[in-house]
């Protein structure tokens, strides 16, 4: 089976059933992706297939078509994107374990609305739960970061 994962091709052998989260975390050593709740509930595991967010761990492999981008794929250390700068500036993460998910849900709602209403940013977070509450810094993390990417 053949991924391309953060711009780089990678060929697998794993059956078609194994949850994409797996395959990223166990085989293929991207750990930045988290697994939480493994139903889809939480967010933990967010990841984007051909920029849209789904969640790795109900996400069959063998159901992957296109380009998965992982929380590694959207910022270095030495280049961080806009969401990741905002995300430390405004200190959003406490334990942080949800943190790479709901990096990558907000990261999608910036690509498709660059200057979001807290409406539109409730919907497209609410899939993303946190257990230390961030809520409100979460928001805006998002909001600075769109404020930079309009600058």
């Amino acid at each position: 089976m053949k991924l391309t994962i953060n711009g780089k091709a990678h060929e697998i052998e794993v059956e078609a059933d194994m949850p994409l989260l797996w395959v990223l975390r166990d085989e293929l050593g991207y750990t930045g992706t988290k697994f939480g709740c493994g139903v889809a509930a939480c967010g933990a595991c967010t990841v984007h297939m051909n920029g849209e967010p789904i969640r790795s761990c109900s996400t069959a492999v063998g159901d992957v078509e296109g380009e998965i981008t992982t929380i590694e794929g959207i910022g270095t250390p030495d280049n961080l994107a806009a969401i990741q700068e905002a995300w430390i500036e405004e200190q959003v993460a406490q334990c942080g374990y949800c943190q790479s998910g709901q990096i990558m849900s907000a990261a999608a709602l910036l690509q498709t609305s660059p200057n979001p209403s807290d409406d539109e940013i409730d919907e497209a977070m609410s899939g993303n739960l946190c257990r230390c509450g961030t809520y409100p810094r979460i928001r805006a993390a998002i909001k600075s970061a769109a404020s930079k990417m309009e600058g």
